[in-house]
């Protein structure tokens, strides 16, 4: 299992705290740090929507001017482009289970993984 996000994050922590509670054992990916590939974000895009992978809400988008926001939403290519640029534009965390991606973080969610 493998986590991404970033660091500091409060809602990183979150799931942290909720996989150690568990005993899951994952690898931490910090895309801050580490940035982001175009392969891992093609595989994201085939199982969740670019909405739900972005994270409007967040300062990094915010601070793009309309025509950037436009240029990303465009296609996948861009929107790839934009996020492997911009990686905390991801919405946090991202969880590779292996089958399957779990974007954000939902308590309910966590609880049932190692079920």
């Amino acid at each position: 299992m493998k986590i991404y996000g970033i660091k500091n994050c409060n809602t990183m922590k979150k799931a942290f705290i909720a996989l150690d509670e568990q005993g899951i054992d994952y690898t931490f990916h910090d895309y801050k740090k580490q940035g982001i590939d175009q392969a891992t974000l093609q595989q994201w895009l085939k199982q969740k929507d670019q909405d739900v992978i972005l994270n409007k809400k967040g300062t990094t988008w915010r601070k793009l001017s309309p025509q950037q926001q436009d240029y990303a939403l465009e296609n996948k290519e861009q929107f790839i482009e934009t996020l492997i640029t911009n990686p905390s534009m991801i919405k946090r965390p991202v969880l590779d289970i292996g089958s399957t991606i779990v974007v954000g973080f939902d308590e309910a969610e966590y609880a049932n993984l190692a079920k």
